[in-house]
This record gives C-alpha cells, structure tokens and sequence, in this order.
C-alpha cells in the first residue's frame, strides 16, 4: 500500500512538472541543442564553375572549432578569453568587498536606514544599455571624469583605460547585488551570537572573520556566483560604453555576436558553445570548491 502510495504521489508531482519541463525543454533545451548542431556545420563560399555564381556549400566538420584555437581568428578568441577572464575576476573581487561593505552599513539600525536600502536599488535597477549610456556621458573627452580628475584622457578609446571604464561602470551597477544578498544572510545572525562575543571579549575585527563572515558565507557565495556567472557572459556594457569590436574590451559574447554579424553562423555558434562551456565548467568547480547549496539540501542532506 505504502509503495503503490509513493508511486501515485511521484506520477502525480511528475504531471505537475511536466509543464514546467516541457517549457524549459523549449526556451533552453532546443536553442543549446540547435547550436551545437550548427557549431559543426563549415560553410565555405566559392564560384560555381558552371554558373559563374557565387554559391555557399555546407558540410559537417571541426573546422569551426579548429578555427578558434589555431588560425588566423586565434589570437582574437585569446584576447577575448582574457578580457572576459579579467572582467569577471577583478569586477566580482571588487563588488564583493564593496558589496559587503554596503551590507555592513544598511544592516546597521539608524534613521533613514530604509531610504538607503532603496536608494541602493537604484544602479541595480537602471537597464545595463541606459547605464552604459549615462556612463559614456561621463568619460566623454570633455566630461564629469576628465574635469574631477584634471586629465584628458580618451576614457572610450582603445586601450587600458576603455578596460578601467567598463569595469568602474560595471562596479557601480553591480556591487548593490552581492550588498543585498550579503544583507539577507547578515539579517538570519542571531543578536545573541555578537552579544555573546562581545562578552567574550572579542574585537571587531576579530567578530566579523570568526562569525560574521562564516555565518554569512552561504548568501555571499550563491551571490558571488551568481554574478560570475552575469560577467562571464558580458555583452552590453563594453558594446554600448566603448563599442563594437574594441580590442581592449572584446569579450566572448561581443565576438561571438561579430561573427554572427557577418554571417558566419557557424563560427559564431561555436564561440558560444565554448563560453557555455567555460561557465559551465567555472559554476562546477566554484560549487564544487565553496560548497554552494544550490538545491536547499541544508544540513539533513549533507548528512545523508
């Protein structure tokens, strides 16, 4: 009775989900599938000896993927892979210190403390093109940046300093995300916990390595995850702030939306499986090193 009991409930669950899936299966399952298919698809253009017409023909080979790591298209895919590597690294390591500190801040009690959670929301809020926009109206040549600082510098040009622009703005527009999932793992502490550590003697410092980090560490981690994953896949700040086909600021998806841009599908699709590839392996070994419980397991399912 037990078993046919359990059997009922899991067809039952399963009819319940089978919408969801089917819908997952639609918007995720066949866009990854087609562009896997069409990654090994090589077309190459050429003159129809008969005709006199150009015609493109088609067959299935590596070649795309060939392409990308030797060839002349090699040292761009590097330096895209880099930028897209330094982006993530240096923008999460920046937006977690600040984030955290913001977190710290909004989870102390003072008046007007819920004027400034909202007013934190507003970066986070505004669309990554209007932010780029408003950004670009800042490191104009004669703009707010050059006048503070005293210089003239070329902000949305090639070089270094277009890399340091995207990344500040990126900071701006993002650090808010890892403040306030930082800021709901500080508010599950219990009082008692720093009450206590205040008895015990403990410094500040010494209070935030030894329990408010520890304690808030699940938020923080799902939350610096998830926005490496965001930055992995940067497209629209660098391509509206500096620009399209920028080599300081090139990442993956810019590349890959060049290729598509010229009609070379083919090529274009094998760049995105590969950074697909790249964030699939990343969120694994970051899960895997951090122990984020994406799932909910909890302790119960640790244990088992």
């Amino acid at each position: 009775m037990r078993q046919d009991r359990r059997r009922g409930v899991g067809r039952f669950a399963a009819l319940l989900l089978s919408p969801t899936v089917l819908v997952l299966a639609l918007v995720i399952g066949y866009p990854i599938v087609s562009a896997l298919r069409l990654s090994f698809q090589v077309t190459h253009r050429g003159i129809n000896p008969t005709t006199g017409m150009v015609e493109n023909t088609t067959h299935v080979g590596l070649a795309n993927y060939a392409g990308i790591f030797s060839g002349d298209s090699a040292s761009q895919f590097w330096n895209a892979f880099w930028n897209t590597t330094t982006f993530t690294v240096a923008g999460v390591a920046i937006e977690t210190v600040i984030g955290v500190a913001m977190a710290l801040i909004m989870h102390k009690a003072f008046r007007g403390r819920g004027i400034v959670r909202a007013s934190v929301l507003v970066p986070w809020a505004i669309p990554t093109a209007i932010s780029g926009l408003l950004w670009k109206w800042i490191f104009q040549s004669d703009g707010i940046a050059n006048t503070v600082l005293h210089t003239h510098v070329l902000w949305t040009t090639e070089g270094f300093h277009a890399w340091g622009a995207v990344l500040i703005a990126d900071v701006w527009k993002t650090a808010p995300f890892i403040g306030l999932l930082a800021l709901a793992g500080l508010q599950v502490i219990p009082g008692e916990v720093y009450e206590a550590a205040k008895v015990d003697g403990s410094g500040p410092w010494r209070t935030f390595f030894r329990i408010t980090l520890p304690l808030a560490r699940p938020a923080l981690v799902v939350a610096v995850l998830f926005r490496m994953l965001d930055a992995l896949r940067m497209f629209d700040l660098p391509f509206v702030l500096i620009g399209a086909h920028k080599h300081s600021v090139e990442t993956l998806s810019t590349f890959a939306w060049y290729e598509a841009s010229n009609l070379r599908y083919g090529t274009a699709a094998a760049y995105s499986t590969v950074l697909f590839l790249y964030i699939a392996v990343v969120a694994f070994v970051f899960v895997k090193v951090l122990g984020a419980d994406l799932i909910g397991r909890g302790v119960e399912g640790k244990k088992k």
